[in-house]
């Protein structure tokens, strides 16, 4: 057993039976803490390493060498998000019920059946890095020293549970996303065409490019059903994990906001995502003859859940051959997002169709064989095992087609419904194409790297300090070969293959419009055929490129001050085009009369203090009803929710955010009340913030929140809270002036 094992080992007992309980959950917080100050000797190191950490809590890591650099953003990683990574990890291992029960089960082994399991072999580490291996060796080294030298002293939420993380190899870093992807879209719309036929089907979903729905030959849509859609579906949320029974006492000691969690609390490793979500992302990259500096100016809002601690993480790492600043999120090894000394870079998501449905006809005389090009196949059976909380551990046998795993069986038609996912193919870890990126110099380079960019699927937009701008649809796509789409599921006989990945993704170098902007919408140029992806033409004139189109096209010059205003954009494309609605007729109900002027006379923002907004989105929310019938339902739900005092029903109070601690209510943060989301362009889940000024890279401004760190207690924890619940920034500082300049604490590693 290694000393780490055993280390761990030991710690369970410490937890369980703690010498010296603290008063209270504030004082075990802080005995948690890590060391952010002073000098500490880590073994593993080749020579010193310097952090310091700015005032808003970002980690600038300053090594010597490439390793140092590595194993010391491993250590930082730790230091701030152990429990974070811990919990990604768990996850992607389809481990949850060791610690969660049988409730977790079914998460778990779904998460076994869709892992990548090799090769790990040169193709898989260089499609990364060339370095890769050695890199996430490094990285994986630095969390383990950070593990093995804190035993004793883990952050708060480990004491809390008995939970004990698992030291890292270079292998834990690159697990994939356990996600069905596209698949249920494709069984949904094989259902529509069982139901309805397959042009009502098509007509229904509009696609974007339109293609004639064909329904692949072989396929039977009447066997896809309720029981296969429902098999793709990775469960809801999770408990909170339970706390161990020596801290019971100090829980309901503490604060009456503290209870303990109980099986209604499906809050799980993530915080509940506001009414009316509407996470998007929206990039754009303004090209030098529009910019103020004549410098390229580089805006981003990837949004995703909103979480605590934040799902994003902003670091700086310098070493010889290496200055990139920007954030990541799990596993955080590089930078995924930001910008170095030559260029800056964004990202949203394209939706790249890189996962299809087979329908395998299994053997009725042998049904661990399918039918492939007539003859019969074995397929491949794995046994794995599941330690559950509570329990004996299970043993499950997962199938594997030659297609991918297989998710469901239909036994009384002998078929077996399996995925083909890139996810199963080398270098396919989400966001760690982005070390290629870290290390890039011009943006025509950044085209050529940004291919190697294989999930998640990313529009990469990109400035350089030379002027140039450009854009790349980036991830691993498949060629088709049989003549079908992606849209719909096909039969797994041989007729249907993927037959390699394209070469040719859509992409921009300098575009004669002046700048680049996404926002998830249709980026397939006109004519590029066979489409990356289908959107849907239902909703285009109210999708968020439309408004920037409208905002960022209608000027000569687009500053980083306009770029902080559209990022925050509240318009409703929706709410101006419903106006005309409420015009031109009067009601003979006051308060109905009321409220109609109200949003008559709207400015079609979603602010949060606007009354009107209030009214008109929950309006909005009552299906199929006249217009002046459903003001009058809007108007009983906003009384029956927030009074009859009308100045109470402002719209934030309709669009909250809460920040809910993954293990212990006492830990929350404060719900804030928010604009936007409902389509605008200030959407939700927008966390993280970067607005790039490529002629001053410490001009720059970023957001992350609420806080760089996930430990309670922390100065570092909910400290950008407010400044993101009011819309504001802070410095990405960048050059050493400008990083001793807000140099908030100073950490030295040592060999």
């Amino acid at each position: 057993m290694s000393l780490l094992r055993i280390g761990v080992a030991t710690l369970v007992l410490l937890m369980a039976f703690p010498a010296d309980t603290p008063k209270d959950l504030q004082a075990l917080a802080r005995e948690s803490l890590s060391q952010i100050d002073g000098a500490l000797e880590v073994p593993g190191l080749r020579q010193p390493v310097e952090i310091v950490r700015d005032r808003w809590g970002v980690p600038h890591i300053y090594a010597q060498n490439t390793d140092d650099l590595f194993f010391a953003q491993g250590y930082v990683m730790a230091q701030d998000r152990l429990w974070e990574i811990e919990w990604w990890r768990r996850e992607l291992e389809g481990r949850l019920a060791e610690v969660l029960g049988p409730v977790a089960f079914e998460r778990d082994r779904v998460a076994r059946l869709l892992k990548y399991r090799g090769p790990f072999d040169e193709r898989e580490w260089t499609s990364y890095h060339r370095d890769g291996k050695r890199l996430f060796t490094a990285y994986a080294n630095g969390i383990n020293a950070y593990i093995k030298g804190h035993a004793s002293n883990l952050p708060v939420e480990f004491k809390l549970t008995g939970i004990t993380p698992q030291p890292w190899s270079s292998e834990t870093v690159v697990l994939r996303e356990p996600a069905f992807g596209d698949a249920g879209r494709e069984l949904r719309l094989a259902m529509s065409v069982a139901a309805v036929g397959a042009k009502e089907a098509n007509r229904r979903a509009a696609p974007d490019p339109w293609d004639d729905l064909t329904v692949p030959e072989g396929l039977d849509v009447k066997l896809i059903t309720n029981a296969v859609l429902a098999a793709t579906r990775t469960g809801g949320q999770l408990p909170r994990p339970a706390i161990v029974e020596a801290y019971r006492k100090l829980l309901t000691a503490s604060s009456p906001m503290v209870r303990l969690p109980a099986p209604s609390d499906v809050e799980g490793p993530a915080a509940r995502e506001v009414e009316g979500n509407d996470p998007g992302s929206n990039n754009w990259v303004i090209g030098s003859a529009m910019s103020p500096t004549g410098k390229p100016i580089v805006a981003n809002d990837p949004h995703r859940a909103v979480t605590n601690p934040s799902l994003r993480y902003i670091v700086h790492l310098s070493a010889p051959g290496w200055n990139a600043i920007g954030s990541g999120q799990p596993p955080f090894v590089g930078v995924s997002m930001g910008h170095n000394e030559k260029l800056a870079w964004g990202l949203t998501i394209v939706g790249t169709d890189f996962q299809d449905v087979f329908v395998e006809d299994l053997n009725p005389a042998n049904l661990n064989q399918m039918i492939y090009n007539g003859r019969p196949e074995p397929l491949t059976v794995i046994k794995e095992v599941f330690a559950v909380k509570g329990e004996a551990p299970r043993t499950v046998e997962l199938k594997f087609s030659r297609h991918g795993p297989i998710f469901y069986v239909d036994d009384q038609q002998h078929k077996a419904f399996a995925l083909r996912s890139v996810f199963t193919e080398r270098g396919t870890a989400s966001y760690l194409g982005a070390l290629k990126l870290d290390q890039a110099q011009n943006c025509k380079e950044f085209l050529d790297l940004a291919m190697f960019w294989k999930a998640n699927s990313e529009n990469l937009v990109c400035g350089d300090v030379d002027g140039n701008i450009s854009w790349q649809a980036s991830a691993l796509t498949p060629n088709r070969r049989g003549g079908w789409l992606g849209r719909l599921p096909v039969p797994g006989t041989g007729r249907y293959e993927w037959d390699g990945f394209r070469s040719a993704l859509p992409k921009e170098y300098n575009p004669p419009r002046g700048f680049i902007a996404t926002a998830n919408h249709n980026i397939n140029p006109t004519g590029y055929w066979p489409p990356v992806m289908f959107k849907t033409t239902s909703n285009v004139q109210f999708e968020r490129i439309t408004r920037l189109l409208q905002v960022i096209g209608g000027r000569r010059i687009f500053s980083v001050e306009d770029s902080m205003k559209l990022q925050h954009d509240a318009y409703s494309l929706r709410g101006a085009a419903d106006q005309p609605a409420f015009r031109g007729w009067t009601a003979k109900d006051p308060d109905v009369e009321r409220a109609r002027a109200m949003v008559a006379a709207w400015d079609a923002m979603l602010g949060k203090d606007s009354v009107a907004a209030a009214i008109y989105i929950t309006w909005r929310r009552m299906p199929d009803q006249p217009v002046e019938s459903g003001l009058k339902k809007a108007i009983e739900a906003l009384t029956a929710q927030f009074g009859p005092d009308w100045s109470q029903w402002r719209y934030g109070r309709l669009h909250m955010q809460g920040f809910p601690h993954p293990v212990l209510t006492a830990f929350d943060l404060p719900t804030v009340e928010r604009r936007g989301g409902n389509g605008a362009v200030g959407a939700d889940g927008a966390t993280y913030r970067e607005i790039i000024d490529v002629s001053n890279w410490d001009r720059s401004l970023t957001m992350n929140t609420p806080g760089q760190s996930g430990q309670p207690e922390s100065p570092f924890y909910g400290n950008l809270l407010p400044l993101w619940a009011n819309d504001e920034y802070f410095q990405m500082a960048f050059t050493r002036t400008a990083v001793d300049a807000n140099a908030a604490h100073r950490l030295t590693l040592r060999p």
